[in-house]
């Protein structure tokens, strides 16, 4: 089922209280029989072995909720579940913790029934009750570093959560929330008989410091395939199969297929590929510029195997600017329309996709992925690569250039600024070198500030920068991603100036332009619709708005890419779609 009819049937759902089954429950006896995508397996694997895999910086914490990490959650995610998630094949919405729901005729109630029979990695039956902790007490916990709050509420209301028994509860919204299955898809279920002694609500400071890196591993209990067993810092992070683990794959054999999966902390994307080529990672992150040359070793007979696939999740880089910075001249500079343009103009994207990603990009969206329901095409809005143009419209700031060939700023200053960016990542390094390079031709000195990649967010909300190149991920609902994208949202990162009060939900209206009160508005009232159809012009209109007054400036959006050795089974593509997962993979004999 394509992605535009699967929304179209959930809106006819939204309107008629239809009973969406989870698709990974659908037509599958209860009880040791399969529970997961037959999609997901090329052949039923053997039990055994160790994943061995890299893992790019030291975790902050095994506290989810508490630090925004990606590398703390990359381990986390094999530790627990969601309710829901996208098939990473069909992209539709498929239960995991959850095996059905419905949604009321008014799309203000939406009734979940989840799976029977699982466990806590320590054998305490999982219940309704450890979904209402998770979204009552943490998640939409604004206190909480990484709440999702921003999902979790409708027209300033928070989602309501009731239980109705153990194994089904309620979640009731203020007006229809047309991305309410969407955004229950955000948070993992945390144990309630874990954690709840810990008062996240009126601690909301403990909360934080529990399940620190140096925490007993026993005490982290998931329902996911694997649980931590041991993490050496800076150096390992050990994980071994979740013994009451529930999924079964399409025999009714128990999941995962390995018995251990370690993560090698290794920080240089060089090393990784050099140890990945020695044999000592099972599986390794590839950028576009390395891919070719994997590529050949793959075709020269190398136990390797090397894939592209859809652009979906990938994660496209933009140049953003701190609308706040202190300097007065730069503030100005970086509020005004024409500069930006000025920049974007100087983005030459058709290098970057060639030199940088070995054509393996595509131009981006402004927010949304290309190719799904909810994307508008923005692209003759990027405009060509113009030097000239650029130099033109710096001009008519009345940014002169002096007989050094530097554009002066009103104070007779030099026009400087920094650009920070992950050195750690090749291909953020190489798109600093180009924009560097060819800024200098029209007169513009970018000051390359190179930091860590586990850095790069919290330098970026922090304000602690002049310009960045940061990446966001896209998702399938533009809800998912209003903590992005609309003004004063705790990732809003480029204008913090407009950012909500401490104790306060509205942000600063006053400090807004206009065409920010006007996307502000647009994420108002698109939480508030049922109906997807009317949604998706509303979002349309904010791309839109986006592509106009760039409040940060799209670079590309890379293609999927990935390697892992051949004697991993089910690492595969099929369908324009990379395809494994760390617990259906398994090591051939």
């Amino acid at each position: 089922m394509n992605r535009r009819r699967f929304l179209r049937q959930t809106a006819l759902g939204l309107g008629a209280g239809v009973l969406a089954p989870g698709l990974w429950a659908r037509g599958l006896a209860q009880g040791g029989a399969a529970n997961v995508p037959a999609n997901l397996f090329q052949e039923i694997g053997r039990r055994g072995g160790t994943l061995t895999l890299p893992l790019g910086s030291t975790p902050q914490s095994w506290n989810y909720f508490a630090v925004i990490d990606n590398f703390a959650y990359t381990v986390l995610n094999n530790v627990f579940d969601r309710l829901m998630q996208l098939d990473q094949v069909s992209f539709e919405l498929v239960g995991v913790l959850a095996e059905s729901w419905s949604i009321s005729r008014d799309a203000r109630t939406t009734t979940v029934k989840l799976r029977s029979g699982i466990k806590w990695s320590d054998g305490t039956p999982f219940t309704a009750d450890d979904v209402l902790f998770t979204f009552t007490e943490v998640a939409s916990n604004t206190n909480l570093r990484a709440n999702q709050a921003a999902t979790l509420t409708v027209a300033g209301v928070p989602l309501r959560f009731e239980k109705v028994d153990d194994l089904t509860f309620r979640v009731i919204s203020s007006k229809p929330y047309g991305a309410v299955l969407q955004a229950l898809t955000f948070s993992p279920i945390l144990p309630r008989h874990k954690l709840a002694q810990f008062k996240p609500r009126e601690d909301p400071g403990g909360f934080s410091r529990v399940w620190a890196t140096n925490t007993d591993p026993k005490e982290i209990v998931g329902t996911g395939p694997f649980i931590l067993q041991s993490y050496v810092p800076d150096q390992k992070v050990t994980l071994v199969r979740n013994p009451n683990s529930w999924r079964r794959d399409p025999q009714g054999n128990q999941l995962p297929y390995f018995d251990k999966l370690e993560y090698l902390i290794i920080r240089d994307p060089n090393v990784q590929i050099a140890q990945f080529r020695a044999g000592n990672l099972d599986q390794v992150p590839i950028t576009g510029a390395q891919f070719p040359e994997l590529k050949r070793l793959e075709v020269g007979g190398a136990k390797i195997r090397v894939l592209s696939g859809s652009t979906i999740y990938t994660s496209p880089p933009h140049w953003g600017f701190n609308f706040d910075v202190p300097n007065p001249e730069l503030r100005e500079l970086f509020r005004n329309l024409t500069f930006r343009k000025a920049m974007q103009f100087a983005v030459n994207r058709k290098r970057i996709i060639e030199d940088v990603y070995n054509g393996l990009a595509v131009l981006p969206g402004h927010g949304v992925a290309p190719g799904t329901f909810w994307y508008y095409d923005t692209r003759s809005y990027l405009g060509e690569f113009s030097l000239e143009r650029a130099a033109g419209l710096l001009d008519s700031l009345g940014l002169r250039r002096g007989s050094d060939g530097q554009r002066r700023l009103p104070s007779g200053r030099v026009l400087e600024f920094a650009f920070t960016y992950a050195s750690d990542s090749a291909p953020f390094a190489a798109i600093a070198a180009i924009l560097q390079n060819d800024l200098r031709q029209i007169g513009v000195k970018l000051n390359l500030q190179g930091i860590q990649q586990g850095t790069l967010l919290a330098t970026a909300t922090g304000g602690n920068f002049e310009s960045i190149l940061m990446a966001y991920g896209d998702q399938p609902d533009p809800q998912l991603r209003k903590d992005i994208w609309q003004p004063g949202g705790q990732l809003n990162y480029w204008h913090r100036s407009v950012w909500p009060d401490r104790g306060s939900s509205e942000p600063k209206f006053d400090q807004m332009f206009p065409w920010e009160k006007n996307i502000w508005e647009i994420f108002r009232q698109a939480e508030q619709l049922g109906d997807q159809n009317e949604r998706k012009r509303l979002y349309d209109r904010w791309q839109l708005l986006s592509a106009q007054n760039l409040p940060v400036i799209m670079i590309a959006k890379p293609t999927a890419v990935a390697a892992g050795h051949a004697r991993l089974g089910n690492f595969f593509a099929r369908d324009n779609r990379i395809i494994f997962t760390n617990f259906s993979m398994f090591e051939k004999a």
